[in-house]
């Protein structure tokens, strides 16, 4: 056998032809043998038990704050899916489909107890509604939905089964899109008096700014929307054409804002989309004085194929959002559980530390 060294990470070989070839072994540095200085921390009685105590004296009066604010947000809800005979909209529930030719109205009275002071948030909510589905999500053209003329007469084949109809394109393309709430909702006081007063609802402002400014554009911009659209159709579900869900050419066609919002999907089946705003005037009086109201639905969207529910949500909103008190709770929780085993820990280390100590 021929000789061999072992040197720099090189097998050395002598003798007649003898060489040296690479190894295996990596070269001798601090950082390939993990040789660099590192910082462990040792856990004992005197770290961990200030760090218990401190994450509970911040947690829990973070979450005491998160959750009275959350609670000081005024909420009222309504639900008007029509499934108790006693309800208004029992009889539009129940005869009404997709392809009925004339919407159903009904109306809801209420009473609110309180006083709306600030500006008011109008949502709609549905339940047992999956927008998250993997084939539903996926199911849009953003190309198309960003005004690109060849996707507008060439959907993209994640539209299917409603990227086209009757042998035309259809725009918006897309079960997202084809699904689209459409209930008209308003909103009227009762004045005690006895006449009855519209509150007045604005439609603008409800979407995101990126979503109306640069994910959603109308092909050739906003002016002469119907020869834009020319050679498409409406989604199947649909009532009307893209280019006629509003008069306002500034929110019109794809920049509609209620078809961005219902756009963007959510996340969970029982959910809530922003629909309008109530917009303060007077600071010496109410938003939404407290009193008698009526809630007017024009009744377009079936919710008992899927076994759903529809409701309106009036709310206030504060600095953290929407009533939400979700936050406040988990940190309370945190905070509450982690000074608990601070107290625990300490105790066992009053009691058998100084033993162990003796011991050792």
């Amino acid at each position: 056998m021929m000789p061999t060294s072992y040197e720099d990470g090189h097998i050395s070989v002598s003798g007649a032809g003898g060489g040296s070839m690479p190894g295996k072994k990596p070269e001798n540095t601090a950082f390939k043998q993990q040789r660099l200085p590192a910082w462990q921390p040792v856990l004992t009685a005197g770290t961990v038990l200030p760090a218990f105590f401190i994450i509970g004296l911040i947690f829990i009066p973070i979450g005491i704050g998160l959750y009275v604010t959350s609670m000081n947000i005024k909420e009222f809800q309504i639900d008007y899916t029509g499934v108790d005979m006693s309800s208004p909209c029992y009889n539009c529930s129940q005869n009404f489909s997709w392809n009925s030719s004339r919407p159903c109205a009904c109306s809801l009275p209420f009473y609110l107890d309180q006083p709306y002071d600030s500006n008011v948030f109008m949502y709609y909510g549905l339940s047992n509604f999956y927008q998250n589905h993997r084939r539903y999500v996926k199911s849009r053209d953003d190309s198309q939905l960003n005004g690109n003329q060849e996707s507008l007469k060439d959907p993209s084949k994640e539209c299917e089964p409603y990227a086209w109809s009757s042998s035309k394109p259809i725009a918006p393309c897309g079960a997202i899109a084809n699904s689209m709430f459409n209930d008209t909702l308003e909103l009227f006081y009762n004045d005690p008096n006895g006449s009855k007063v519209q509150i007045p609802l604005t439609a603008t402002g409800i979407a995101w700014w990126t979503d109306k400014h640069v994910k959603f554009r109308n092909p050739g911009g906003n002016e002469n929307l119907p020869a834009a659209f020319q050679g498409t159709t409406k989604p199947v579900n649909w009532h009307w054409p893209v280019y006629e869900l509003d008069s306002d050419p500034e929110n019109n066609g794809f920049i509609n804002e209620d078809f961005i919002v219902w756009m963007r999907t959510a996340a969970l089946p029982t959910f809530r989309k922003l629909y309008r705003i109530i917009q303060r005037k007077n600071n010496m009086v109410p938003t939404l004085p407290r009193g008698n109201y009526t809630l007017e639905v024009v009744y377009n969207y079936p919710v008992r194929s899927f076994d759903g529910r529809k409701r309106v949500i009036l709310s206030t909103i504060s600095w953290m959002g929407g009533k939400n008190p979700f936050l406040g709770i988990a940190y309370i929780t945190v905070g509450s559980v982690c000074f608990l085993l601070g107290v625990v820990l300490l105790i066992i280390h009053h009691k058998y530390g100084s033993r162990n100590n003796i011991a050792t």
